[in-house]
């Protein structure tokens, strides 16, 4: 175990003995053996507790050495686990309430029998609560107002809604006078899929004017928290954010500490440690002497400068590493080998092909999400309404599809747009692998989208062989949404994913990036592998309105996520590479 883990874990011995009403100098003695454990360097707590010289640090007697050493050694605590097994799950559920701490557990458990969330709301709505000495009426209106809250608090949020929160805050954070530098890091800078919480670093000097302005947005629910430089919020909507505010000299290593996963952080940090540094959210300094990394770091004869992000990894003999790639999935060794390959970016997408219109499910006609792709500059659209077995979502018949195949000829005929669209279908694959359309209908197409939309329970075994048998027809161009995953609402069908990105491969076809933020499905975690072995990536935003194209975004930062460049995404060529791109895999299958 880490330093950081053995931390929390003592953190929580501290938490369960005091909802057993424990003496308090005990809890408070695990509370600081946590604390004295942070500061320690990585390297520093192997060292002490190999030499079995861990007494020797102050604050860390010998029940805790006894404890410390056999998590470090072994990842798991006897003491710890009997110690949760004699506490009430129902009890520790009670902790995620705002406003509920330890005493007032142990105070509502002792008077009232309150032993989970159940009968926790039974005593509030008795008035139970409000009875109690210590508690009264308002704190038994802020228990209520918790449990109902406690579902949106604990739940991840999409990145589309927590960049759309972010945006505005780190906007009005570098506008405000006191502010010298302002970024969003975290998971929400990663790209990852869904966020747990925002995290925004500031440099600043005169910090009150920055607190009262964080605390004060518009949308905060709850402040939950106020330091001298660091303070936390809640908005309606659950999501929670923290502010940190640094010396200018420390931002660069802030953001890099707040950004990156931990397993990057823990690997950089070995990285530093195997060349004599010790790095950290303050700075970089040497590994060994007098003083913790944030006293060395606040030494300016010690702490190596960094104005940027760059200049830190560059000082560890590294290149820049995107925020996207800081997953400890080996983007450390990739950028010791050489520069990393340049990731596609947004400004490189000339469009997108799995798109829809109100002729079937979508909000806006053929005309205005052309309009919509022109405004963003793109060079193409392509429009894939949904087929006949979509009943659902209005899907087209053979007849319908074909009018809507002539309306798209007129459309390019007209010279009304630049943006050229082409036609295609989101055509579905039916439960035994067969496409929703004949073979000549489907060959009067630009291109098509086969897609799942049905029958989503089958077994693995049957799903991939229908998914497979679909990805073989010769007219199959592109597959969508491959695991039918919709994030925090539905779990992905069951599925043989590298068997499915094999026949895709094998064939010529196209997996899509769904760009659309509830599903951000290929998932990054596939693509790098599948890219390098020549699997071709489509970011589509399967848009249902004007707006949606925009989510060509989210799609970008998975693509980043998933270490592609713009060769390996069909839609980052020209109109007329695409035409040919269609027109050879087209003759390929025949």
């Amino acid at each position: 175990m880490t330093k950081n883990e053995i931390a929390d874990v003592l953190n929580e011995i501290g938490v369960l003995l005091e909802l057993k009403g424990e003496n308090p100098f005990k809890v408070r003695a695990y509370q600081n053996g946590a604390r004295v454990l942070e500061a320690l360097e990585e390297a520093e707590l192997g060292r002490l507790v190999d030499a079995a010289e861990l007494n020797s640090v102050k604050g860390i007697g010998e029940a805790l050495v006894q404890k410390i050493t056999e998590l470090h050694a072994t990842g798991r605590l006897e003491y710890f686990e009997t110690l949760k097994s004699s506490v009430a799950p129902g009890l520790v559920e009670l902790l995620q309430i705002p406003g509920l701490g330890p005493k007032k557990i142990k105070v509502l458990n002792d008077k009232l029998g309150v032993s989970d969330i159940a009968t926790l709301v039974a005593a509030c709505t008795d008035g139970r609560v409000a009875e109690l000495a210590g508690f009264g009426a308002k704190t038994q209106a802020k228990i209520i107002e918790g449990v109902k809250n406690r579902e949106a608090y604990g739940r991840r949020h999409l990145w589309w809604d927590a960049a759309a929160i972010a945006g505005p805050i780190v906007a009005g954070l570098r506008a405000l006078a006191q502010v010298e530098r302002a970024e969003a890091a975290g998971s929400l800078r990663r790209g990852l899929e869904t966020v747990g919480d925002l995290d925004f670093i500031v440099a600043a000097k005169d910090i009150a004017p920055v607190m009262t302005w964080f605390t004060a947005l518009p949308g905060v629910k709850e402040v939950t928290a106020q330091g001298e430089t660091k303070a936390s919020v809640r908005f309606e909507s659950g999501l929670q954010a923290d502010l940190r505010i640094v010396p200018a000299e420390q931002f660069a290593f802030a953001l890099h500490h707040f950004t990156g996963s931990k397993d990057h952080n823990v690997q950089l940090r070995q990285r530093a440690l195997s060349r004599g540094l010790s790095l950290s959210e303050w700075g970089l300094v040497p590994a060994e002497g007098e003083g913790t990394a944030k006293e060395k770091a606040e030494n300016p004869g010690l702490r190596r400068n960094a104005e940027t992000e760059t200049e830190i990894f560059s000082a560890l003999g590294l290149g820049f590493i995107p925020p996207e790639l800081r997953e400890g999935v080996g983007e450390i060794e990739a950028a010791e080998r050489g520069p990393l390959p340049r990731l596609v970016e947004a400004e490189d997408l000339r469009g997108a092909f799995h798109n829809h219109t109100t002729e079937s499910d979508g909000r806006n006609t053929l005309a205005e999400m052309t309009a919509a792709a022109e405004d963003l500059g793109w060079d193409y659209l392509g429009i894939a309404d949904h087929s006949k077995s979509s009943v659902q979502a209005r899907g087209l018949t053979e007849g319908r599809l074909r009018a809507q195949l002539e309306e798209i000829r007129a459309l390019n005929r007209s010279g009304k747009f630049k943006t050229h669209v082409f036609a295609g279908t989101e055509c579905d694959i039916l439960p035994d692998g067969q496409l929703d359309f004949d073979d000549g209908l489907l060959g009067e197409l630009d291109y098509v989208v086969v897609s799942v939309h049905s029958a989503f329970a089958q077994d693995e075994e049957t799903m991939t062989a229908r998914i497979i048998r679909a990805i073989e027809h010769p007219s199959a161009t592109m597959l969508g949404h491959l695991s039918g995953r919709l994030l925090l609402r539905r779990e992905p069908y069951r599925v043989n994913v590298g068997k499915i990105i094999d026949a895709a491969i094998a064939h010529r076809v196209v997996i899509e990036l769904n760009a659309s933020p509830w599903r951000l499905d290929l998932d990054w975690r596939y693509w790098r592998l599948a890219a390098e072995r020549g699997l071709m990536c489509a970011i589509n935003p399967d848009a249902h309105e004007t707006e949606g194209l925009t989510h060509v975004r989210a799609g970008i930062n998975v693509a980043r996520k998933g270490w592609l460049t713009r060769e390996q995404i069909l839609n980052t060529r020209t109109r007329l590479e695409v035409e040919q791109w269609f027109k050879q895999r087209g003759r390929s299958q025949t």
